[in-house]
């Protein structure tokens, strides 16, 4: 097996696997090999870390090299969970640049039946579209088209066809769905499940044959599969991809757990009361499915525009012809569409805008985004991850009874690295920050589950957990001054690790998740920029919303949420007639992005909020909010710019060709001209250069 070496210590050694090389499957397969050897003291495999701890006697470790070196893993293989498929994708038609170029060296003849062949398709929707009693676009293409064979000017009939194919095909290119990635995000990581059966015995079976009522076996490192309640053991169970909080729960016989989280540390029986499809994670699955269904683009607007002023085009042709019974002159009037220009402008626009935002590290989906963006009025934040950096870290060490700040900290880094999880690894890197180094000076380290760390330290029992497990369970007393510094630092929202040495409190060590730098002076600029109305939502207790709120200057926030309720309360503002603009990061946040009139992403996101947001931010800045915002603005303006100038130029042109001042062959350099101009307009760069 291969992987990175850690630690490599006389008494332990600490892997670290590439992704999709090591599943959880095969943490349990290489768990129950190890187990067997002489010697062997903890097996630990952690699901987000990928990482590998391995405690054993000294005179042990050959063996467990070998073992460890010679383990083929089955891999965390892609698969898909029970009830989730992979949607079929919209194909993009051929690009029609090259098949225009490559035309240019055929002989005319040919030129002008592959014109006549690609014709057809226009013809029938025209004809079905006037059967239908429309006088759309598609009736004023092929009229166009008509009237240029007609007068056997297959040259200009040629150029109509290729600018219909190239605003066809870029319409489509900007709003191919992601829809598969979104799928794609869900896949499971192991194909396979441990159930225990009546008897006892273990069984390893497919998830796609586990059923309601089965017992779900999941240990440390383990993906739970199923929703279903807890009947026997223990865990830290981390649910950042429901609530998006960084910091697992306890659970232990009568709580519920949710497919798709994460067991940090224990082992758990798990009875299944939802499989497959029917799944928390599978629901929400269907409920963004049933949001994006109803979302368009702005493309929609340029034909609507385009569309109404097609019958136009017929009724001057008519009367043009009444009042001179010239056919060609009616038919100049046919020849200068305005529609061509305007359905290729704008979606020339929205996909120079959306490169343009590549480039300045916002990634756009879409021109019906473009359109939102700058007419918000509302901005609602998720806590973790996107206002926060959902990564813990020591905020305070509060030292007592003697100890020294560098000692108490150097002490519970010392402690806490035999056991990775999300709390220790940040008492760890603080220690590592701050080049605090230790000898192994204790005795063997006890870890209870959900609780914390017991062990010996040059003679005397330290322990260091929980306020449950210092206080309650191992009775240790609080002084006045360590229980007014407690109740500060809980009232400022961060969580307690307490240290007691010989049965008294040796130190407190408080734990926050990191704002973003420049949160307050962004909300600030944000509400001058017009987004008035700014709202926090956070699955975290009340005491940590506030404590954030009154940090950053949220004047509205909501806490205790779950993924529905986030949604719910985006959908209620949208309906009470807000523009809202949604910025999350997680699978929790998935459906209020979605709801939103633009769900906006961090980098660092789940994956499927990135697949269900419609702008996702490069770079983990949330200062992009402002140039997503600045660059929407001079896309619209350039996009109703666009229609102005194709008007106001087309009908003058129209008019020199009624007057009789400008034939066909003028009509149709000055037609395309205008085309060519607005589409080169239309690519021109929107952000002045201080942006950038």
């Amino acid at each position: 097996m291969d992987g990175l070496v850690v630690t490599d210590l006389a008494r332990r050694i600490r892997l670290r696997v590439a992704p999709n090389s090591f599943g959880a499957n095969d943490a349990h397969r290489l768990s129950a090999l190890l187990t067997e050897l002489p010697g062997l003291e903890l097996v630990s495999w952690s699901h987000s870390t990928r990482g590998l701890l391995v405690v054993f006697d000294p005179a042990a470790k050959a063996g467990v090299i070998s073992l460890i070196a010679s383990f083929e893993p089955e891999g965390a293989g892609p698969g898909w969970p029970t009830g989730v498929r992979p949607p079929e994708e919209e194909p993009l038609p051929p690009n029609p640049v090259w098949g225009h170029l490559a035309k240019k060296v055929l002989p005319w003849p040919v030129r002008t039946a592959l014109s006549l062949i690609k014709s057809i398709p226009y013809f029938i929707s025209g004809i079905f579209s006037l059967i239908s009693g429309h006088l759309n676009v598609e009736v004023l293409d092929a009229s166009a088209l008509l009237v240029c064979f007609l007068r056997r000017d297959f040259k200009s009939g040629g150029t109509l066809l290729f600018f219909f194919a190239l605003s066809h095909y870029l319409e489509m290119w900007t709003r191919q769905r992601s829809r598969a990635g979104l799928f794609r995000s869900l896949s499971g990581h192991d194909e396979k499940v441990w159930i225990r059966a009546e008897e006892g015995r273990e069984l390893q079976i497919r998830e796609s044959e586990l059923a309601v009522g089965n017992l779900v076996v999941v240990r440390s490192g383990g993906l739970i599969p199923v929703d279903g309640v807890v009947v026997d053991g223990q865990a830290m169970v981390g649910q950042t991809s429901m609530t998006g909080e960084p910091l697992p729960v306890y659970r232990s016989p009568g709580g519920a757990v949710f497919a798709g989280t994460v067991v940090e540390d224990g082992e758990l029986v798990i009875r299944a009361t939802k499989v497959g499809g029917d799944t928390r994670v599978n629901s929400l699955v269907r409920y963004l499915e049933e949001s994006e269904s109803s979302k368009a683009g702005i493309q929609g607007r340029a034909e609507r525009l385009a569309d109404s002023i097609v019958p136009f085009n017929f009724i001057l042709a008519g009367l043009v012809y009444l009042l001179t019974r010239d056919p060609i002159k009616a038919g100049n009037a046919l020849l200068v569409d305005y529609s061509c220009a305007i359905r290729l402008a704008t979606p020339l626009a929205v996909w120079s805008a959306m490169r343009e935002g590549n480039e300045n590290g916002l990634l756009i989906k879409g021109g019906r985004y473009l359109e939102e963006l700058s007419a918000a009025d509302t901005i609602v934040f998720d806590k973790t991850g996107t206002l926060t950096e959902a990564k813990p870290r020591v905020a305070e060490v509060i030292p007592f009874d003697g100890y020294s700040r560098d000692e108490a900290l150097r002490l519970a880094a010392c402690l806490e690295e035999h056991f990775p999880h999300p709390v220790g690894r940040a008492v760890v890197a603080q220690a590592r920050r701050e080049n605090l180094g230790h000898e192994e000076e204790h005795a063997e380290v006890d870890y209870v589950v959900a609780h914390g760390i017991s062990s010996t330290w040059r003679g005397r029992k330290v322990i260091l957990g929980s306020r449950h497990f210092v206080l309650d369970d191992e009775h240790i007393r609080l002084s006045p001054p360590a229980e007014t510094a407690a109740e500060a630092e809980a009232s400022s929202g961060r969580s307690i690790l307490y240290l007691a040495v010989d049965g008294r409190l040796a130190a407190l060590i408080s734990i926050q998740d990191q704002l973003r730098p420049g949160v307050p002076e962004l909300l600030a600029d944000l509400k001058a920029d017009g987004l008035t109305r700014q709202i926090m939502l956070t699955g975290d207790v009340e005491t940590t919303a506030a404590a954030l709120a009154r940090e950053t200057g949220f004047s509205e926030y909501q806490s205790h949420l779950l993924p529905e309720d986030k949604a719910r309360f985006v959908e209620e503002l949208v309906a009470g007639g807000r523009r809202v603009l949604m910025v999350g990061d997680g699978l929790n946040d998935s459906a209020a992005l979605s709801r939103a009139n633009v769900g906006l992403a961090m980098n660092d996101s789940s994956p499927l909020a990135q697949d269900i947001a419609n702008v996702i931010m490069l770079g983990g800045d949330l200062g992009r909010l402002k140039t997503a915002r600045e660059l929407s603005r001079l896309t619209m303006r350039r996009i109703r710019g666009n229609y102005r100038i194709i008007v106001s130029m087309n009908t003058i042109f129209l008019s020199l060709a009624l007057l009789g001042l400008a034939g066909p062959s003028a009509i149709s350099i000055l037609h395309n001209s205008v085309t060519a101009y607005v589409a080169w307009r239309s690519t021109r760069p929107f952000l002045p250069e201080k942006i950038k």
